[in-house]
């Protein structure tokens, strides 16, 4: 059994903008539910250990759901976690053998400006753990180096939300950044494929996904590292 820390946005604004934002539904619970699944132990963190929002575009409902929302959202247990989960500044990620970061656009605030973030990012870099990371989660590697400095991103390749699918939604003058353009600033390979397809790349012991409906294979490859 491993364990595994999910490391959430707790912003439930987006930016000026005033609009409801959070975690991407499907994000969190569709690894939630492959890791727990699989037999690991699975912790929730936020920053503060403030409640985690749901980003209300992805709590669908009825047959448009994704089966691992409705199962979280009928899961008592699951849901306690949202209105109290675990204070990264808490964590000991020394204790974990991976870190997953969902998206929702919520991560490009906090968890993108976090220096707390981008430390425990590093420290689980350099001592061996996988990270993974899905849609915006990716933005958490914004200000994340390794020991030696350099961006954890330099070098690998890693998907993430395209800027095509940033301006599809009409959020791209209204995000802190494009995230597909940073991680390219930060010298990813950048791996998107055309909008909304599933998507994800494992280089080494990093797992990244473009979007949420890249969700079910990055935590395949998590598991697949794991194993």
């Amino acid at each position: 059994m491993a364990r595994i820390l999910i490391l959430s946005t707790a912003s439930d604004v987006l930016g000026e903008t005033g609009k409801p934002t959070g975690v991407w539904y499907e994000e969190l619970a569709t690894p939630y539910y492959a890791f727990l699944d699989a037999g690991h132990e699975v912790a929730l963190v936020t920053l503060g250990g403030k409640a985690v929002p749901i980003d209300p575009n992805s709590d669908v409902t009825g047959d448009d759901a994704p089966a691992t929302v409705t199962r979280f959202r009928d899961d008592a247990q699951a849901t306690a976690l949202l209105k109290n989960p675990g204070r990264l500044e808490d964590a000991d990620i020394s204790a974990f053998d991976a870190l997953y970061i969902p998206g929702g656009h919520g991560a490009m605030y906090d968890l993108a400006e976090s220096d707390l973030v981008a430390q425990v990012i590093g420290k689980a870099w350099d001592t061996g753990k996988i990270v993974a990371s899905v849609c915006h989660g990716p933005a958490a590697f914004a200000k994340a180096v390794d020991a030696n400095g350099d961006p954890i991103v330099k070098g690998r390749k890693v998907s993430a939300f395209t800027d095509s699918e940033e301006h599809a939604v009409g959020l791209a003058d209204a995000v802190p950044f494009l995230l597909e353009s940073k991680l390219r600033e930060l010298g990813a390979d950048f791996e998107g494929i055309e909008d909304w397809q599933p998507h994800s790349v494992t280089d080494g012991r990093l797992v990244t996904g473009q979007n949420p409906a890249s969700s079910d294979g990055a935590a395949e490859k998590v598991l697949a590292l794991l194993a």
